[in-house]
């Protein structure tokens, strides 16, 4: 009280004062604003949840329900997309459009790169399951609370912008702080992003193929993920505040709710895949066996093989984008003539891609990567597994179906665009759906542009049947 006492006459004596009582009680600790890198690091930690929903692995039958298997047959019509707003892509644009860039975090070009990455990998996958939303007039706070719905297509040419845009600006060397995904690594910033273009550019194979074929080479030519070095993943850790949301689900909450699809086991037992054992684990008789997908009857958890122990636990990382699924890309590339090489090309890059994707799921303190790398070749020497020309697509499709395994939401979209697997089902007569509904409160919240979208795209009918943009026959 007496240093206020002396620091207010001093003020009265020199004619003036700042605020005093507000430096003093300003915490030089605690800053009042996040940092820019801080933001993205914040984005980054919503990662997660574009993969961990098991409305995603219902949608591309991965799991079955064992608990409650009206969950898993497609009665959720509408699914809300304001937490990726509100959440991540607020903060990204918060970093795109602040004055305060701190070079003191790497210089200024690499953080917005960054941004913008993240920025269209997020908008990417909001497309995917929407169809058009709110893109060019979201994002503004006050100026708008009533976005209009932009076209899938205006947003994807938007996106592909966006990260040639980013790629151009980055300078590496040039770490950036807080990095939770790559510490910082510019050269792998460039690569993933590269590789989100590359992969959006497969999207456009029935809508668009020109455009697909120069946004893929240019993605090509720009450099793309090398090595499993460079995969895009989200790393848990072993603690409570940042757990695995499926070690929350089965090990906290006690929720043995989820065994493998009768699908996916009838694709890896016969031939022995490796992955069968990291994707689930053995029955009570030591059997790997699938449940049948929406099944309600005559349910048990001890007669299937419930999601494996690797999957879930504590911190086990989520694969977002990986070096095998830019292969697989490549190889389909290759097969429909957008690169050259044909079969040959195919060939090589789907022999990589199955071999990478069981290094990825495989190798662990007790099993080497040349452990990993005989079992892939194994594999690849079985009957409908080695590469076929006359067959060749809908194996590069199936085998890519297997290896984006828990990621539910991006193989769903895979599905959509290929058509396989085709063993996948239709539970109670309900088929599988090609979009999701729209956050039940845009009706009311806004109203004119919804009702806009939902009559451009679909007829009136804001429903899970309406397909988007890049979804043709």
């Amino acid at each position: 009280m007496k240093k206020i006492y002396i620091l207010a006459l001093a003020c009265l004596t020199l004619g003036g004062c700042v605020d005093f009582e507000d430096d003093i009680n300003l915490n030089p600790n605690l800053p009042t604003q996040a940092s820019n890198t801080q933001l993205i690091a914040n984005a980054e930690l919503a990662l997660p949840g574009l993969s961990s929903v098991p409305q995603g692995e219902y949608f591309a039958q991965y799991l079955s329900e064992t608990q409650y298997p009206n969950l898993s047959l497609y009665n959720q019509v509408s699914a809300s997309f304001y937490g990726l707003y509100q959440g991540p892509l607020m903060n990204l644009e918060a970093v795109l459009t602040s004055q305060n860039l701190d070079v003191k975090e790497g210089p200024v070009v690499n953080q917005l790169a960054v941004a913008k990455i993240l920025k269209a990998y997020y908008f990417w996958h909001v497309t995917d399951r929407w169809g058009d939303v709110p893109f060019s007039e979201a994002l503004k706070g006050r100026e708008g609370f009533t976005p209009k719905y932009d076209t899938q297509e205006f947003i994807y040419n938007s996106l592909f912008a966006l990260l040639e845009e980013a790629d151009k600006q980055i300078v590496v060397p040039g770490n950036i702080t807080n990095d939770i995904i790559y510490g910082g690594d510019m050269a792998k910033w460039k690569k993933f992003g590269n590789t989100v273009r590359l992969l959006m550019a497969l999207r456009l194979s029935k809508v668009n193929p020109t455009k697909g074929q120069e946004e893929f080479n240019k993605a090509l030519t720009a450099g793309i993920m090398t090595s499993n070095a460079d995969n895009f993943v989200f790393k848990h850790l072993a603690e409570a505040a940042n757990e695995n949301y499926w070690y929350d689900q089965i090990n906290d909450q006690r929720r043995q709710w989820w065994a493998l699809s009768n699908t996916l086991v009838d694709k890896l037992k016969p031939v022995d895949d490796p992955r069968l054992a990291v994707y689930g684990n053995k029955n009570s008789a030591g059997q790997y066996v699938g449940q049948e997908f929406g099944k309600t009857e005559n349910l048990s958890t001890t007669s299937v093989s419930l999601l494996g122990s690797a999957i879930w636990k504590q911190d086990a990382p989520i694969y977002l984008v990986t070096f095998a699924q830019a292969l697989f890309a490549k190889a389909e590339a290759a097969k429909i003539g957008w690169i050259s090489g044909g079969d040959a090309e195919a060939k090589t890059n789907y022999d990589l891609a199955i071999r990478n994707s069981v290094i990825q799921w495989t190798v662990s303190p007790t099993y080497s990567e040349a452990n990993a790398v005989a079992a892939a070749n194994a594999l690849l020497a079985k009957p409908g597994v080695e590469y076929n020309p006359a067959t060749g697509y809908e194996q590069i499709a199936e085998q890519r179906w297997i290896h984006l395994f828990m990621h539910g939401f991006e193989a769903w979209a895979e599905w959509r665009r290929t058509g396989y697997p085709n063993e996948l089902i239709s539970p109670g007569g309900k088929a599988i759906p090609t979009r999701q509904g729209y956050p039940t409160t845009e009706e009311f919240n806004n109203t004119a542009n919804y009702k806009e979208a939902v009559q451009r795209q679909f007829g009136g009918v804001d429903g899970l049947y309406g397909k988007v943009w890049w979804d043709k026959d």
